[in-house]
């Protein structure tokens, strides 16, 4: 996609940010240079087992808000996780998360904590993204009403949710005063889906998909804009 004087690009090159507790990740091209502020060298492997040891340490609470699930669906996807990570050796605990007041309610929430969190986080989140792709097929099987999943690492996946949904609300305000569509690099179903609710009910700008398969990005377009090509 070329760039010119009325669009930008977003590039998604996330990586664990938990010892920047106010980064929105700094993600844009600007005419095709990069932000070397933003891009930063790839954390290593065993930089994610550092950093999930130093979140332990912390501690993120996610234990104390466990709980049994009642439906059956919510009970396979977590008997799911359970058995992957078992078989896959890992020391670490499974337990499904109570929904907050200001979470969707019908999307299962199951949270991993342990000594071994980081290796199940894995590089970019790479290995958390497999396993929440897998429960997620799991439990959408066809003739099912489609839910939501959320497999997470000692709040990994939590807290990248929040610098998206930071990142994408900076942009709309952008967005709308410089009357730019902004677009993300591709990104996965989930976090487009955190972009598109994170700018759901902002003024000023639309958000759509476009693309297609692993081609597929939001577009943040400003209402003028919108109304401009409709």
């Amino acid at each position: 996609m070329t760039m010119n004087e009325s669009e930008e690009q977003v590039e998604d090159n996330w990586d664990d940010e938990a010892d920047q507790d106010d980064d929105d990740g700094d993600l844009l091209e600007h005419d095709g240079d990069r932000d070397e502020g933003a891009n930063g060298a790839e954390a290593s492997s065993d930089g994610e087992e550092k950093r999930g040891r130093r979140r332990r340490r912390r501690g993120n609470g996610a234990r104390e808000e466990a709980y049994e699930p009642t439906d059956e669906r919510s009970k396979l996807a977590l008997e799911f996780v359970t058995k992957i990570i078992d078989e896959m050796g890992m020391d670490c605990s499974v337990h499904m998360r109570r929904p907050r007041q200001s979470e969707d309610d019908s999307e299962m929430h199951i949270e991993i904590t342990g000594p071994d969190a980081g290796r199940v986080i894995g590089k970019k989140g790479q290995v958390l993204a497999a396993l929440q792709f897998l429960t997620h097929r799991v439990i959408n099987r066809p003739g099912t009403e489609k839910r939501h999943v959320l497999v997470d690492a000692e709040g990994y996946r939590t807290r990248r949710d929040g610098q998206l949904s930071t990142m994408a609300k900076r942009l709309g305000k952008q967005a709308m005063e410089q009357g730019k569509i902004i677009t993300f690099e591709p990104m996965s179903p989930r976090d487009r889906r955190v972009v598109h609710l994170a700018l759901a009910k902002f003024d000023g700008v639309v958000t759509k998909s476009d693309g297609e398969g692993d081609d597929r990005r939001v577009q943040i377009i400003p209402i003028r804009r919108a109304e401009a090509t409709s």
